[in-house]
């Protein structure tokens, strides 16, 4: 059987001045590979990312939909446009039984790209529309620029 010492000793290269390291071909292989795994996983990450600001839209218009139906059962009737989806947060005038906040953060009432989201009542599609104009915060467009909604 062979010495452990004895093994290491083999293994470890030994420079000019008795220090072991790495050449440098070495370190640009690895650099290299390095290079195009970043090159194929790259896109890939980033095509996952701009797909979850879409799905986490899609979540939250229905998390504020849910909202506006409890808000609905204790009141009524929904937030008027002027009252907005604020008032799933802060009491609005003129509403006698509020049982709120419905949703726990302002911030809930942004979506992922940081702008407000859109509310109608009566909306086009459904009693009431939630909804964002997506990536670029204009109607229309595909991929991340598609608009998400409750309908």
């Amino acid at each position: 059987m062979m010495n452990v010492p004895i093994l290491f000793r083999t293994l470890r290269r030994k420079g000019a001045d008795g220090e072991a390291g790495f050449t440098l071909l070495e370190l640009l292989v690895v650099l290299a590979i390095l290079g195009l795994l970043a090159a194929i996983v790259a896109p890939r990450v980033i095509s996952y990312l701009g797909s979850s600001r879409s799905q986490t839209a899609v979540i939250q218009i229905k998390n504020i939909v849910a909202s506006l139906e409890l808000f609905r059962l204790d009141a009524g009737r929904y937030p008027t446009e002027q009252e907005g989806l604020e008032a799933l947060v802060k009491a609005p005038s003129g509403v006698p039984v509020w049982n709120g906040p419905y949703l726990s953060d302002a911030s809930a009432l942004n979506d992922p790209w940081g702008k407000p989201y859109h509310y109608q009542v009566p909306g086009k599609h459904r009693e009431v529309d939630v909804y964002s104009f997506g990536a670029d915060g204009s109607e229309g467009g595909s991929g991340e620029d598609k608009d998400v909604g409750n309908w």
